[in-house]
């Protein structure tokens, strides 16, 4: 299932990543005022991801809270100067975050998919941009918090073991059809808070 599921989300991946916003904050084009506005759109999607209480039924994944980031979350605002309370999340982010939201205790499949998108992609793509926000910006260690994952002791086994847990799960067509085109839309709806992003970005 891991690498049906990092196939079937390739093209979606690689256009959120692409996007113009996310590609000038991890050049050096923009400032560290925009990473701290970049990371205060996240923190909605995250409570909403880590707001659920896993059901009984659902995969061993979603019981780890190893991977949570709220905490860390606010941590690097407060660091860079943003009273996690005052953030306001635009309508992207709203509606990424009610897309999350809106999962039941019968959809723990389709939570798994942000679960994946996210998670995954913080631990592998967001250990980069960690390098270049320290890099361009200066960003310090308290201001990275996010990225850095305590509970954690080896990513490269945590990732390994997570995609074997993935390919252990037997799911039929329909449901892993359907896990599938969530991640998809995961990616999407990243992408739309990138450009979001980038539209409300404050002239220079």
């Amino acid at each position: 299932m891991a690498g049906a599921l990092r196939e079937a989300t390739g093209d979606e991946h690689r256009h959120a990543e692409s996007r113009g916003y996310i590609t000038a904050l991890m050049q050096g084009d923009l400032s560290l005022a925009e990473f701290a506005r970049y990371l205060g759109q996240l923190l909605p999607v995250y409570e909403a991801l880590e707001a659920r209480v896993p059901s009984a039924a659902d995969p061993a994944l979603l019981h780890d809270t190893a991977v949570h980031r709220v905490p860390a979350l606010r941590a690097s605002l407060v660091a860079l100067g943003v009273d996690p309370s005052t953030v306001v999340p635009l309508d992207a982010t709203v509606h990424y975050a009610a897309r999350i939201a809106s999962f039941g205790a019968g959809d723990g499949m389709l939570h798994l998919a942000h679960h994946y998108t996210r998670y995954l992609g913080d631990l592998s793509g967001g250990q980069a941009i960690a390098t270049m926000m320290a890099r361009h910006y200066g960003a310090s260690a308290e201001q990275l918090a996010f990225f850095r994952f305590d509970a954690i002791e080896n990513a490269v086994h945590f990732k390994r073991a997570y995609r074997a847990q993935l390919d252990a799960l037997s799911l039929p067509p329909a449901a892993l059809d359907a896990m599938v085109a969530e991640a998809r839309h995961a990616f999407a709806l990243n992408a739309a808070v990138f450009d979001a992003l980038d539209a409300s970005r404050p002239a220079a």
